[in-house]
This record gives structure tokens, sequence and C-alpha cells, in this order.
């Protein structure tokens, strides 16, 4: 088996461990597993973290469960959480758990042809079946308050001022029987987490060996940020999601296009699943030649084709050089809708009748009055643009201002008129 442990830390994403850990998974297949937070129906990139650990950890030849928190979900984990959040019934809560588990199994093998498949596993399965009076029976009085309350988690909720409530303070509780759980029924001797998990982690070693007289690990990664210290994983237009519904392809690939220099040599280490040797050498030809921007192209390829697909990625490609480089009519219309209408997000836009429309008899015809001023502001102008080579239409060079317009309609109603070098207008018929 590849050590899980040494992967980890060259990667740098190893945060902190349990003495005896790096020993324990020398023994044979070991079983670990990591929680997500349903609270939306899909993750976000911020959750990759945790997703590659457990990729990591099924590629050394170890068994992953991913616990999705049906339960623990109704509730919100308080970590350095300055306020509580909105509770989920459970019909949201079980369509929201549906999608993650869809999207996991593109980054782990459930395959029932594995020893080491990976499983995934809700805890609202178990913790239904208590009672509040049996869970404060059998579970709570193993743990004190006064441990409860040394968590840092907690006490800087406490000392902000603004307090904590006690469904909130129950987190850690129930977290840790879910390890307890998972250990005795499944025999899974280590979690997985964030650092800020680090509390409730060690509180479910605690619940092992006070319940069950057993022996438990725990390991965290660390919180990943940015150079500048602005957080990661937000854009202007919120969270980067593993959805396409949510964040496109194009706008998922063009986040990883645009990360620092500095960040893009921590991203691929954690992101990827380059070899060591292979990440050296795109960093030296980074460090080459800076303005290629070799990491940050390799890290968006990579993880969009791991999120996405292939032919996804290529279409961000395309996308990307429509707008910064050279392309053809043809790579232009391969576009679907939503990815065109990003790329040119911004650009003014004008709205045409289609009966207007199929009356023009020139090309000059369409920058007339019809284009109401906004890509010239007469025809005079634009005959004297195009005569000098000066004007496109779908990335179709316009030579002769009388010429009829021949160029098919993008996705059936749209024209990329382009000005110079760099202006672009979008021409809508309606």
């Amino acid at each position: 088996m590849n050590s899980f442990i040494e992967e980890l830390r060259w990667r740098g994403m190893l945060q902190d461990m349990t003495p005896e850990i790096e020993e324990h998974l020398t023994k044979g297949m070991a079983s670990a597993y990591l929680g997500f937070d349903p609270t939306a129906d899909s993750l976000h990139i911020g959750h990759l973290v945790g997703v590659m650990t457990l990729l990591h950890f099924q590629r050394a030849g170890h068994k992953p469960f991913a616990l999705v928190g049906g339960a623990t979900g109704m509730i919100g984990d308080p970590s350095f959480k300055s306020a509580e959040r909105n509770l989920l019934n459970k019909e949201t809560l079980d369509y929201n758990v549906s999608c993650i588990q869809s999207q996991l199994s593109k980054f782990l093998d459930f395959s029932a042809e594995t020893s080491n498949k990976a499983e995934m596993v809700n805890n609202y399965d178990w913790m239904s079946q208590f009672s509040f009076l049996e869970f404060i029976r059998d579970v709570g009085k193993h743990i004190t308050v006064n441990y409860m309350m040394s968590k840092d988690s907690v006490k800087r909720r406490l000392e902000d001022g603004n307090g904590l409530s006690f469904t909130e303070f129950s987190y850690q509780l129930i977290q840790g029987y879910d390890f307890y759980h998972l250990w005795k029924n499944e025999n899974c001797s280590i979690q997985l987490g964030g650092s800020d998990q680090w509390g409730n982690i060690v509180t479910g070693t605690e619940l092992i060996r006070r319940m069950g007289g057993g022996s438990a690990y725990a390991l965290t990664v660390p919180l990943i940020t940015k150079a500048d210290g602005t957080k990661f994983g937000k854009t202007e237009g919120g969270s980067v999601w593993l959805d396409s519904e949510k964040t496109s392809p194009y706008a998922f690939y063009q986040f990883w296009l645009n990360v620092s220099d500095e960040d893009a040599s921590k991203y691929i280490r954690i992101f990827t699943t380059l070899d060591k040797e292979t990440i050296e050498e795109l960093e030296s030809q980074h460090a080459e030649a800076p303005h290629l921007r070799t990491l940050q192209k390799e890290i968006a390829k990579n993880v969009t084709i791991m999120v996405h697909s292939e032919d996804d990625y290529n279409m961000a490609v395309k996308a990307s050089s429509i707008l910064f480089g050279k392309s053809s009519t043809e790579d232009l219309a391969a576009l679907d809708e939503r990815t065109f209408l990003q790329v040119f997000e911004g650009v003014p836009q004008v709205q045409i009748g289609k009966k207007e429309f199929e009356g023009f008899e020139t090309v000059l015809d369409l920058f007339g009055e019809a284009s109401q001023g906004v890509i010239f502001s007469s025809k005079g102008e634009a005959r004297k643009m195009i005569q000098g080579g000066g004007v496109s239409i779908n990335k179709e060079k316009i030579s002769n201002p009388t010429n009829k317009i021949s160029t098919e309609l993008l996705q059936d109603k749209y024209l990329l008129v382009q000005k110079g070098k760099k202006n672009y207008y979008i021409v809508e018929i309606k």
C-alpha cells in the first residue's frame, strides 16, 4: 500500500493527526470517514479538499466512507460560525443528499467489486432511531460539559457575545456518536476532516474510548486560503459550485485559470492527482515563462475534467480562445447558449425583430437605425470601418458593406459583432 500520510504530507494537505495513526495504517486496510453537510444540493470547491482526501485514502488501498449529515444538517455545525444556520426540513435534506452522492461518485469508486469500495452513509439512518431521552441517557452521560466547553469553536462563540443555542451545542456530541456508530458497526477507525473539525473529531475518539473501550484516530487537513487573504472558493458571483447548473463548466474553468501564481503552486498539489515529479516539472516550466500560465492551465484542465468532463473542458477552452485569442466561426457555433452568453457577459446587446431582420438587404441595414446607435452611430461610420477591414460577424470578416448577411445565426437567434480588436456586441433576433 502507498503511504496515505506521506501523500498528504508532500501535497501540503496534512494539518494535525493523533499519535500512532501512521502505525495503524501500516497494519492493512483501514476504514475512515469524512462528513459532508448537506445544506445545499451541490458541493462547492471548498468541499474538494475533503473529497480529495478521501480519494487519496482509497488510492492508498484503504476504505473510505462518505458521511452525509442528514441528521446533523438539521442542526448546523457551529464550528467557527458567527451565527446559527437556518434549519432544513427532511425532504430538502434527502434531495440534497442524493445530489451529493451523485457528485462524489466522480471521485470515489463505489464499485461492489473492490474490497475497499467507497460507501455512502447518512447519519439520519441511526440518529432517527434515538429518542431524546435515550440519547442523553446512553450517550450524553459519557461526555462532560467542561469537556465540550473547552473546544475552541464553542469558546469563540461564547466569547464573541453571540451565544450558542443548546441545539448547536449538542452538535459535537452527535458528530462524536457518528464516529462511535461507524467504529462499532463498520470497523471505521479514523475520522478525517478540516482543521476546524478537530474538536468534534476528538469528541468521537473520546466516546469510542469511554463507550466501547476502543481506540480510534483523527486526521485533519488545513483550511484552504488564498495568498491575498480573501476567502478561497468565492467570486463576485458567490460560491463556485460543482453542479454545472449553478456554476457553468466555463465559469468553473475560468476560476482555476485565474488563480495567482503563488496559489497555483499550492492548488496543483491539493486539487489534482498529478504526481510529485510531474508537478515539479510543471513548476519549472512555469518559472521559466510565467506569462504562459502553465500551472493555472494544468490545474484548470485537471479539475474541470475531474468534476465535469473532457467535453466540458474542451468547450471551456474554445470559449476562452474566442474571447482572448484566435478562433473561427466553427468554434463560436460549437458553444451552447449558456456558455456563449457567459463568455460575452456584459457586452452591449441589441434586439431586432425577426421580420425586420429578414427584410435587411445589406450588412449596412443591420448597422444603421436597426442597431439603435449602439454599434455604430451611423451607416457612414459603419461603411468606413468595414472598408478598413475592422468589422466581423460571428468571427467572419466583412469586406463589402453592400453584401447580404450570409452568416448563420448562433443558437438560431444571435449574431456576434466585433468592431476593432476588443469591442464586441450581441445582436439578438427576436
